[in-house]
């Protein structure tokens, strides 16, 4: 993907090539010029490209030293420049006529809104724009075409602009008129994935024009650093899933998230940072073979050099996930080493670290069999992270261990699959719901009877619906009834109660994502009209909200059903988890929350039913999700993933990045990554995870943990 080509300047006037930069010759700006054939000239300093510019030109002083250093701008500087008549551009700069400058800042929350009419219809005021680690130079100006502060929208500033903490960004200085002033370095728009692409390609247009007095329309050309691997309309080669499937593994790989024992001692001095969200394991480092488990992947935070923190959690659902991932590379591409990978991941989990260890490998616990949600030592002041057991998390865990069972033809964790298994179950209570999630305190004072005999009630799929999922599973495998009583009874008051009393986490298309799968095992397990056409229903539920290109549109339901809506004001905007819309009718799919489990219900569901229409979204979505996969050669640590936030309208990673822990720019290593590849791969096996898992021998080790459990 490029910008639009550029306009060169009419044959005699003074157009582009009255340009002249001060800058280092891989400034992005000074490259996109280059790359559009537009002609400019390019001196290491300052006074240079001013000594240099012809009468009446431009002359544009890039902040090289950007973060660290302001760029140099004197008065003497600025009277050769106004003695000659040039039109002057400098960023990032540490001295202005008649302005008083402070220290450079950064922001937490900040993001650059359009101030003005200065940009054309396309981007009109109020607009978002992306200036990733975005670094500036406090200045007063009461007028510009370039603001930063904290705002709330999606596209635009739905709340206007705060009435203070406004800092301006991009302005012609109040008392010279042949200087345009950017407080921050916007030149740095390749390299730092200023987003997005369209909206920064009119945003030069405007600032090139201006330099060169509207004699002509220069615009740089540029590929993202970033960006997708197909444009919308582009015809997909027929090997195109199976590569995406392959590139998506791979990226475990390049990114580093396999712990090697080298640098395991990183793992534990990440937790010093806030939230555990420190810089990415450099690409030089040893990777591990999975002993020592997985870190759960990118933040959404983007710095000033285009790299992403990681996220150094150790989690058993996302761990689990991508052993499923690498165990499908080990099968279809006959990968030894991710088949060594798949193994050391899963025995990790259950037999090494402290997710399945302590009190949940003790018989006499009432968390016994249950799996920790991560390996912090400290996650909450009075509970540590394996002490946390949420129920959608345990069971996408299970999910994977199952598929990886049956790719490695190996029962080494069948026992202990059983084991969570009815250990969910136990602690699920009388009307088929556990809740949003259980803690170790409360779960050893009161006991699991107290779970299992509760009368709890949580009109919430996103928690509950995958638990079903895997009890109608172990129905099939076991026999064991309880199993399915328990989701049966969940699954038709849930359905029941839609949609005006389901509760939603991050967007309700999510909770109907989240509810196929357990839909489309029910079938399996019960095939019967009714349960067929809750099948049929929910699926055509999500479907209407797919667009043409494939993407599932984000959607809200009822604001007072949300767990973790859009900001209400500006001042809301980072605090918590969120959506990345701010109102319906956004275009932009979920890949962290919904998109990736539509997938695999929709697989399901089709396996299932045969349903000709669901089968054809599901083989939409297959073909969005292989052209939005990113592409990068800038940045290898990201090729082959995919980024939660994708707008399929100008296609593009962009979204509102108000979740605090999540945002638009993440990569989850296993709800995102792990399902999308592992679904593809069901597809090239022409199989379902049903029946790819239908040959389990979890139960022979029934008899014995039903009495260990008490539950016989």
């Amino acid at each position: 993907m490029s910008t639009p080509a550029p306009v060169r300047a009419p044959p005699g006037e003074p157009g582009d090539a009255s340009l002249v930069f001060a800058c280092a010759p891989t400034n992005d700006l000074w490259r996109a010029l280059e790359d559009a054939g537009v002609g400019a000239s390019r001196h290491d300093d300052a006074a240079a490209a001013i000594r240099a510019a012809p009468g009446g030109g431009a002359v544009l002083l890039l902040a090289d030293g950007y973060p660290a250093a302001p760029t140099l701008l004197t008065p003497d500087l600025m009277a050769e420049a106004s003695r000659r008549r040039l039109r002057l551009f400098v960023e990032f700069p540490g001295w202005l006529p008649d302005l008083e400058t402070g220290l450079a800042r950064t922001t937490q929350y900040g993001r650059a809104v359009v101030g003005s009419d200065a940009f054309g219809p396309g981007l009109a005021r109020l607009r978002i724009v992306g200036i990733n680690d975005c670094h500036y130079v406090p200045v007063a100006a009461a007028a510009a075409d370039l603001v930063l502060a904290r705002v709330a929208g999606f596209d635009t500033a739905v709340f206007g602009l705060p009435d203070s903490g406004v800092q301006p960004l991009l302005f012609v200085h109040p008392s010279r008129a042949d200087l345009m002033v950017a407080a921050t370095k916007l030149s740095n728009f390749v390299t730092a994935r200023y987003a997005p692409a369209d909206a920064w390609g009119l945003i030069w247009r405007y600032i090139l024009g201006w330099l060169q007095r509207g004699r002509a329309q220069v615009q740089p050309a540029w590929t993202p650093a970033v960006r997708p691997s197909f444009a919308p309309e582009a015809v997909l080669p027929a090997t195109v899933e199976r590569a995406a499937f392959r590139r998506g593994v791979a990226w475990i790989h390049r990114a580093k998230l396999l712990i090697h024992p080298s640098w395991q001692h990183l793992v534990e001095g990440a937790v010093a940072y806030p939230d555990q969200v420190a810089p990415a394991p450099a690409a030089d480092l040893p990777e591990g073979d999975g002993s020592l488990g997985l870190l759960e992947g990118f933040n959404a935070r983007i710095r000033h050099d285009g790299t992403q923190a990681m996220r150094w959690w150790l989690r058993n659902d996302c761990i689990n996930e991508c052993a499923m991932a690498c165990a499908f590379s080990g099968v279809l591409d006959s990968a030894a080493a991710d088949r060594t990978v798949a193994a050391n991941l899963h025995d990790f989990v259950y037999l090494k670290s402290p997710l399945a260890q302590g009190s949940r490998a003790d018989p006499a616990s009432a968390s016994f069999g249950l799996l920790g949600w991560n390996t912090t030592a400290k996650y909450y002041e009075d509970m540590d992270g394996f002490g946390v057991y949420y129920g959608d998390d345990n069971a996408r865990a299970l999910l994977g261990t199952m598929a990886s069972a049956a790719l490695l033809q190996t029962g080494r964790w069948d026992e202990p699959l059983l084991r969570c298994l009815l250990a969910n179950l136990r602690t699920t209570g009388r009307r088929g719901f556990r809740g949003n999630r259980l803690d170790e305190k409360p779960l050893q004072e009161h006991g699991w009877r107290h779970y299992r005999d509760s009368e709890v009630v949580n009109f919430a799929p996103h928690y509950e619906a995958y638990l079903w999922a895997c009890f109608l599973w172990a129905y099939a495998r076991t026999g064991y009834e309880p199993f399915l009583t328990s989701a049966a009874a969940g699954i038709r008051a849930t359905m029941a109660a839609y949609p005006a009393q389901w509760h939603w986490t991050n967007g309700i298309q999510q909770e109907r994502a989240r509810m196929l799968l357990p839909l489309a095992w029910l079938v399996r397990v019960r095939d019967t009209a009714e349960h067929r056409g809750w099948l049929r229903f929910m699926a055509a539920e999500l479907i209407a909200a797919q667009d043409a290109c494939g993407a599932i549109r984000e959607e809200l339901g009822d604001l007072a059903m949300g767990d973790f809506g859009p900001p209400k004001t500006n001042a809301d905007y980072g605090l918590h988890e969120a959506t990345l819309i701010q109102a319906n009718g956004d275009p932009l799919s979920d890949l962290l929350y919904t998109t990736n489990f539509a997938f695999l219900g929709l697989h399901e569901a089709a396996a299932v039913t045969g349903d000709a229409e669901i089968r054809a979204a599901a083989d939409r979505l297959a073909q969005f999700l292989c052209r939005i996969q990113v592409r990068s050669e800038q940045r290898p640590e990201l090729d082959g993933a995919w980024f939660r936030a994708f707008d399929y309208r100008r296609w593009d990673y962009w979204g509102s990045n108000a979740d605090a822990g999540w945002g638009a720019w993440s990569i989850e290593s296993g709800w995102t990554q792990a399902w999308i590849t592992s679904v593809l791969a069901l597809r090239q096996m022409n199989s379902s995870l049903w029946n790819l898992t239908a040959d389990s021998r979890v139960a022979a080790h029934q008899e014995e943990l039903l009495k260990l459990m008490e539950l016989t």
